[in-house]
């Protein structure tokens, strides 16, 4: 999954002030519309207004002139882009985030194309007084959540969470058993119709290459014929089960690589996985775009909300 989003003093203008005392000094006004625009990044904006430019001070042409104490000059344009600017960084860095599916894994709930806002604070750690203001909420099972690869930090990924700590796992011929007890998961496709002995009867011996920590969880984690979760990670499944790199591959997701929960699908447009795992925007996706953006994108999953399905 690929991290698709992702400036900055905020400038007041120089306040033009009336001559004192009928005076109309050229030289005073060109050093007036000279003089450079006040950063207020560290002072409130209500301090400059009564604060003369250096150009009074030097003359001493600003004292004594009468200003109404509610009085605020107004915003210039490069002011409001600066702060709208600043807000979506904001937005967009600490509270939601987007991204793009661009494989198959959790076909047919999130498709490839899909772009998905991230709520970033759904599981953020709360704190003593933050937990009482903020939605924070623990991992569920059931629960979609982005995270990135234990393999390779670099890369995000997007699973369905099954197990959570202390919980028992185990697939017979395709089927999740939690807990000893058989799941309902309609919310699962298998696109294939054969049993693969590793990927459909879990845990038991690998008949591919595995990642070491999937091999640690083999030999460390397996009780009785269940893979039993440790703390502080879970155990994180795809809904295209038979074509999904997850758990069983890779072994548990940590607690403190969890990102969030996706919101909702805000654009899906039908587009190949080697456009969209892309760096940056290929020729050949932008001629795609301006040929097909109508007939491709899918309209009916625009601002589609993006629910779990709770597991009990």
């Amino acid at each position: 999954m690929q991290n698709e989003a992702p400036v900055s003093d905020l400038i007041a203008p120089p306040e033009v002030r009336p001559p004192v005392n009928g005076s109309n000094n050229g030289h005073e006004n060109g050093a007036e519309a000279g003089s450079e625009p006040v950063a207020v990044e560290t002072a409130p904006v209500e301090a400059l207004a009564v604060e003369p430019t250096p150009s009074e001070a030097a003359s001493g042409s600003g004292h004594g002139v009468a200003r109404d104490p509610d009085y605020e000059p107004p915003r210039s344009a490069i002011s409001e882009w600066t702060i709208t600017i600043l807000l979506l960084l904001f937005l967009t860095t600490t509270l939601v985030q987007a991204f793009v599916i661009p494989t198959g894994s959790m076909e047919d709930t999130l498709l490839i194309g899909d772009h998905l806002l991230v709520d970033k604070l759904a599981y953020a750690p709360s704190g003593p007084i933050s937990r009482f203001l903020l939605p924070y909420s623990q991992v569920k099972r059931g629960d979609i959540i982005v995270f990135r690869y234990p393999v390779d930090i670099r890369q995000t990924f997007v699973k369905r969470c099954i197990g959570t700590p202390g919980d028992r796992i185990r697939i017979i011929n395709k089927q999740v058993y939690l807990n000893g007890v058989r799941l309902d998961e309609p919310y699962k496709y298998h696109k294939t119709d054969y049993i693969d002995s590793y990927r459909d009867n879990f845990p038991s011996e690998p008949n591919l290459t595995v990642d070491r920590r999937a091999m640690e969880m083999l030999v460390n984690n397996v009780v009785n014929g269940e893979v039993v979760v440790p703390p502080n990670t879970y155990f994180a499944m795809g809904d295209n089960r038979d074509s999904s790199l997850d758990s069983r591959y890779w072994g548990f997701v940590p607690r403190e690589n969890i990102i969030g929960k996706p919101l909702i699908v805000y654009w899906s447009y039908d587009a190949p996985t080697d456009d969209l795992n892309e760096p940056s925007l290929s020729a050949r996706h932008v001629v795609d775009l301006g040929e097909h953006f109508f007939n491709k994108t899918r309209w009916r999953r625009t601002f589609m909300l993006i629910h779990g399905y709770p597991i009990h």
